[in-house]
């Protein structure tokens, strides 16, 4: 009686898997080339992440070429360059974290407070358009004003008095360039979804609030902030699981022979290593590590705020 009870469950689920796709097909359909696209570029290479623990061989392909356990990741772990490109990459995600993850709240905060619609419309444009800016053209951009010769920042120090600097050839410039470049290039669009969300807080609450006295600030630390506070939380947990994913391109053409002591991170190190080097098995294995390394700082961060602040993503 169980078991036919059981068969009779199972039937009941496939049926009613089978008319909710013939009643909205035209969703799945729609949703087909998004699925299709993560499948391809997004698990279809995860075949080659065995080559992370293999001597590859071109000659005896992916599966073919002999296993030779963890040694790839022993030689990165005893390599005199790991210290160094971990405690780079580390400092420019940490960098990137404190200084561009609150500056979007920000600027979300003083758009919703600005009376003047104009004005508004005015700086979220101005602030949003760094974001279209392809990171190539960002690059020259920053060498061409901090150039030494004609560069419209050592242009202003040399007016003033002082000695022209070579901002692009100094390892202790490199940091904050990047760093900042960065934020100026995304801090409009980072700020859209605060801006979402601050749209949602009931405006009764602020006409309560100014009855009662209260200024901006305490408005903005009463009403809004805790309007906002899981927002915050869920893009503070998926920065947190990117903070080993600097990104290769950027660090990549602001690099040179002056500043790789800096400039150097898990990123370009594996691009040289794999493409320019062919060691695609050591290459395969710092990916990883970095990848690892990214996923289990996900699963804590989250973890934590589940406990802390009941607000995770799953």
């Amino acid at each position: 009686m169980g078991n036919r009870q059981t068969i009779n469950g199972k039937g009941t689920k496939k049926k009613g898997l089978a008319v909710r796709l013939k009643a909205h097909w035209q969703l799945y359909v729609l949703l087909f080339p998004a699925l299709l696209y993560f499948a391809v570029f997004c698990y279809g290479p995860m075949y080659g992440v065995q080559l992370a623990f293999k001597n590859y061989n071109a000659l005896d392909g992916i599966t073919g070429s002999p296993w030779v356990g963890f040694t790839h990741f022993e030689r990165f772990f005893h390599s005199y360059q790991f210290g160094k490109l971990l405690k780079n990459t580390l400092s420019l995600s940490v960098m990137q974290m404190l200084f561009g993850f609150p500056l979007p709240i920000v600027l979300a905060l003083c758009l919703n407070y600005a009376r003047s619609a104009k004005f508004k419309k005015f700086v979220q444009t101005i602030t949003y358009a760094p974001h279209f800016i392809s990171i190539v053209v960002l690059v020259g951009m920053l060498n061409i004003f901090f150039s030494v010769n004609g560069g419209l920042v050592n242009g202003v120090i040399t007016a003033l008095g002082g000695e022209a600097v070579l901002f692009m050839g100094k390892e202790r410039y490199f940091r904050p360039l990047f760093v900042g470049s960065g934020i100026w290039q995304n801090m409009g669009w980072n700020a859209i979804i605060y801006l979402a969300a601050l749209s949602g807080v009931n405006p009764e609450l602020h006409e309560a609030a100014v009855a009662d006295g209260a200024g901006k600030l305490s408005r903005v630390w009463h009403i809004d902030l805790p309007a906002i506070r899981p927002t915050i939380i869920i893009m503070l947990i998926l920065n947190c699981g990117q903070l080993m994913g600097l990104g290769f391109e950027k660090a990549f053409l602001m690099q040179n022979s002056l500043n790789v002591g800096k400039s150097e991170i898990i990123a370009t190190y594996v691009y040289k290593i794999g493409l320019l080097d062919a060691q695609y098995g050591f290459a395969t294995a710092v990916g990883l590590f970095n990848s690892v390394i990214n996923f289990v700082l996900l699963l804590t961060v989250n973890y934590i705020s589940g406990k802390v602040s009941e607000t995770s993503l799953w």
